[in-house]
């Protein structure tokens, strides 16, 4: 575990940094998740694990800190992780989103271009509507759900089948996560309206469904926008948990 010091927000950010041939491929984890947990055995798979690989946790997430005086926007989350890169001197990557990760992604590749050589999001949140957690921490106030309703949706989320594993590991990094962060990212989420912003992007994009979140309300416009789409079989909105089809999702989409 390698880390980058923000000196501006006083926080040092945290990154696995896997070796590898160019293009690198940079992992964005979803909300209450880590890159550190979510995405190691993703990018050591057969077909992906010639590439560089950066995974990033967001500040407030795995093992980065958790500054106090942070926005935690999507805008901020994506300008802290474009600094990275610019530290790092990659141009031009693969950028892997997944669910606030791929939002984060797609504020990123529009703010900076040039760090982006294609975007690959899977079930990002393109609108309000889509932002599920999201909305159940949005709607507290900040002060209650810091102080309380953080350590609820852990003691929720230790009560979901153990033999799921797309949520075996939730809990974990849920208790790494800052509630401030938390709360303040979801905000960002419900505000956040991204649809026009991803379609009219320069760049070449994939998007990624799990099987069982489909159909899907995106799935016809993304086609119509000539957005190639690829399918993780037997998992929903946790793709993670079947991180073969994942992989290979990830490395067929590759222009």
């Amino acid at each position: 575990m390698q880390t980058y010091f923000l000196q501006e927000i006083n926080a040092h950010m945290s990154f696995l940094d896997f070796a590898g041939q160019a293009p690198t491929f940079v992992y964005i984890h979803g909300m209450g998740s880590a890159s550190s947990a979510d995405f190691p055995v993703i990018v050591r798979h057969p077909r992906l694990a010639t590439y560089r690989a950066i995974l990033v946790d967001l500040l407030g997430y795995g093992y980065s800190d958790r500054p106090g005086a942070f926005s935690y926007s999507l805008e901020a989350h994506a300008e802290s992780v474009a600094k990275l890169l610019d530290h790092l001197g990659i141009q031009g990557c693969h950028l892997v989103g997944h669910s606030l990760g791929g939002s984060i992604a797609i504020v990123l590749a529009d703010a900076r271009p040039d760090l982006v050589g294609h975007l690959i999001v899977a079930e990002p949140n393109l609108e309000p509507e889509d932002a599920t957690l999201s909305r159940s921490i949005a709607v507290q106030p900040e002060e209650e759900y810091v102080e309380n309703g953080h350590a609820m949706l852990i003691a929720e989320a230790e009560t979901w089948p153990a033999e799921d594993p797309s949520v075996a590991s939730y809990p974990k990094t849920l208790r790494a996560a800052d509630p401030l962060g938390m709360h303040r990212s979801a905000v960002s989420l419900t505000d956040a309206s991204l649809s026009a912003v991803f379609f009219d992007l320069q760049i070449p994009r994939t998007y990624v469904f799990g099987a069982l979140s489909l159909p899907d309300s995106h799935e016809a416009p993304l086609r119509s926008n000539g957005v190639p789409i690829k399918i993780v079989p037997d998992v929903g909105h946790a793709m993670v948990a079947n991180p073969e089809s994942f992989a290979n999702a990830i490395a067929s989409s590759m222009p």
